[in-house]
């Protein structure tokens, strides 16, 4: 055996060795090399979340909301599956080869498939690219607690008092400054009807505030709210609003959070709660503040450097402007002059405002931007994204255009199966009463709201069509459209085209007009029921009891005192007798003493003659009623 060199340290001696517990491999244990370009993380199962996250770079708790929002609910020391792993790490950028026991499976990727990743990871953020950005916060909370003026007291404006019942009928996005830090805000709608914008308004944020009234509590909408800013897995504070009123009980608040599994941090939970006024103005300092708190937390960064992409917070017709559309910048910085593509829209734009009416040149990430200059009103929600040049951007808004419009076909052409009852359905259906209706409002997100509430309106008697929805002002093409398809113009937050009147009262179309959603939704219901035949409705006008009977030359007449109401000549009348209903008819004679009278009032004597009936008893009573015509219910 060879012999130590001189100097060299002696082996340690040879204990016994326990077996090693297999463990999840450590984020070390993963590799990532460049492969003709692109990326490929090696790693050994199990693929353990907290370990995973290391290696693509993201904090775990990222990791686990994207995988949340995938449906698969999974703790940081948890293991996911193989097939869930490589599409995250695809949608990072990624390839992912996964080792078993000396055989590698390598995920079988196309060369279209490689190149989309590689052009990815050319636009992706690099670590030296990553700067610190703004918060988003989404403010959430009942209509009635104060969520408007809350914003409205950040902001040192008087916006809120100038909303339709209370309620902000679309999302706003507006910026301040805080301690030298900017914080964006995302206005979210609180009436019900709303719920899709609501919703939409906590997937696009990092923070969620949630307005709860120190007098009222959580309510349905607050619980919904709530719902949204968890499925979402966005971070959420609760503002205790309205600790200026009477009745005022934060206790209350924060027992129904820990009730709802939010409990506040002095409550032994992580919910950061804040107590404020936004009337009075007080404790929005405090609450600036943990915004902020939170902010450094997540580590909110972007890459100002890549290209300009992001969400569509809203978007508008505007008379002198065309199509605009409100823009929350999320990686990127956009500037005037850039291309943009969004759906089946695109942008050159000409010009930017900030929240406060003021042309910029460039937007950082996490700002919002109004923005002119598309092609048409894009949807709320719709991603936007940066392109090279106002062709290319054409050219896929016209490539999603096809593809909607060859969907749509394809969908009608598809041979359905339709079974007896379905046929007797769809012909009750055409012999049905319709309401046609075109609807048109300001902006995009409105219409969906107006759209879910009309959809809400459940009837087999009445056929409700949307012929339309549109954004911007009503025009004379909506009428005469109107006008050949026997439709209602409905506008929500929106007006009138000049000229617009004079010619829906020549070609006879109703336009109705609204500023609350739930009026609208009324004034459908009133509509429909309309188109129906009345409904019949029986109204009692009085009774009168038998007394005496008297003969007349031709049969006999009851002497009657009136005990209700009034009796009146000619009227419907019923005898009944006990429970009994002896004859039915119209008051042919109706006297008061020997006088004809064409009404007597209850507590007065009457002789009163039914038809040809002559069979009157004492006791006997005598009801008097009509048949009325009513709106039809749905």
């Amino acid at each position: 055996p060879a012999t130590p060199a001189a100097g060299a340290p002696k082996a340690p001696p040879s204990f016994p060795v326990r077996p090693v517990i297999p463990t999840a491999p450590a984020a070390t244990s993963a590799t990532v090399t460049e492969e003709g370009g692109v990326k490929v993380i090696h790693l050994k199962p199990p693929i353990i979340v907290r370990d995973f996250a290391t290696t693509l770079g993201m904090k775990p708790f990222r990791l686990i909301s994207e995988l949340m929002e995938a449906g698969i609910f999974a703790s940081v020391n948890q293991s996911i599956d193989e097939a869930v792993a490589a599409k995250v790490a695809e949608k990072h950028g990624f390839l992912l080869e996964i080792k078993h026991r000396g055989e590698v499976v390598v995920p079988q990727v196309s060369k279209k498939e490689k190149e989309a990743i590689k052009a990815k990871q050319e636009a992706d953020d690099e670590s030296k690219n990553l700067s610190p950005r703004p918060p988003v916060v989404c403010i959430l909370g009942h209509v009635d607690h104060g969520k408007t003026s809350l914003l409205d007291a950040i902001r040192k404006a008087n916006v809120a008092g100038g909303e339709n019942g209370g309620i902000t009928q679309h999302i706003g996005a507006y910026q301040i400054e805080h301690a030298g830090r900017k914080i964006t805000f995302l206005d979210t709608p609180g009436h019900a009807a709303f719920n899709k914008m609501r919703a939409r308004g906590a997937a696009v944020t990092d923070v969620a505030i949630l307005v709860v009234a120190a007098d009222d509590g959580f309510m349905p909408q607050s619980d919904e709210a709530l719902k949204h800013a968890q499925s979402a897995a966005v971070t959420t504070m609760v503002a205790v609003n309205k600790m200026d009123v009477k009745g005022a009980n934060i206790e209350r608040v924060k027992q129904q959070m820990q009730e709802r599994g939010i409990a506040p941090e002095d409550w032994g939970g992580e919910t950061v709660t804040v107590p404020v006024s936004a009337l009075k103005g007080t404790g929005l300092t405090d609450l600036l503040d943990m915004i902020l708190l939170q902010a450094d937390v997540l580590e909110l960064k972007a890459n100002p450097k890549a290209e300009a992409s992001g969400i569509v917070i809203e978007s508008q017709v505007e008379v002198g402007r065309g199509p605009l559309a409100t823009l929350l910048v999320q990686r990127g910085t956009l500037k005037v002059g850039d291309s943009i593509v969004c759906g089946a829209h695109w942008c050159k734009v000409r010009a930017m405002f900030d929240d406060k009416g003021e042309s910029i040149k460039e937007a950082l990430p996490s700002a919002p931007v109004r923005v002119i200059g598309w092609s048409g009103a894009p949807d709320s929600g719709a991603i936007f994204k940066a392109v090279k040049n106002p062709r290319v951007a054409e050219d896929l808004a016209e490539e999603e255009q096809m593809r909607i419009k060859k969907e749509a076909t394809s969908v009608a052409a598809e041979p359905k199966n339709v079974s007896l009852d379905q046929l007797f359905a769809n012909i009750a259906a055409v012999q049905s009463k319709v309401l046609k209706l075109i609807i048109k409002t300001d902006v995009f997100g409105s219409t969906e709201a107006v759209r879910h509430v009309l959809e809400g309106i459940k009837t087999t008697k009445v056929t409700l069509e949307i012929v339309s929805t549109e954004v911007g002002l009503v025009t004379k093409n909506d009428v005469l459209m109107a006008g050949t398809g026997g439709a209602v113009v409905v506008g929500f937050n929106t007006k009138l085209e000049p000229g617009v009147t004079p010619l829906a009262k020549h070609h006879g179309v109703r336009i109705e007009t609204y500023g609350i959603i739930y009026e609208l939704a009324d004034k459908v219901k009133e509509m429909m029921a309309d188109l129906l035949d009345p409904d019949l409705k029986e109204v009692k006008l009085g009774a009168a009891e038998v007394r005496a009977t008297f003969p007349l030359a031709k049969g006999f007449v009851a002497g009657c005192l009136v005990t209700e109401g009034k009796i009146t000549r000619n009227a419907n009348a019923r005898l009944r007798r006990k429970k009994d209903i002896v004859t039915e008819g119209k008051i042919d004679t109706l006297k008061r003493f020997k006088d004809d009278a064409n009404e007597v009032r209850a507590g007065l004597e009457c002789g009163i003659k039914l038809g040809d009936f002559n069979g009157y008893e004492i006791g006997d009573v005598i009801e008097v009623f009509e048949i009325q015509k009513v709106r039809a219910s749905l």
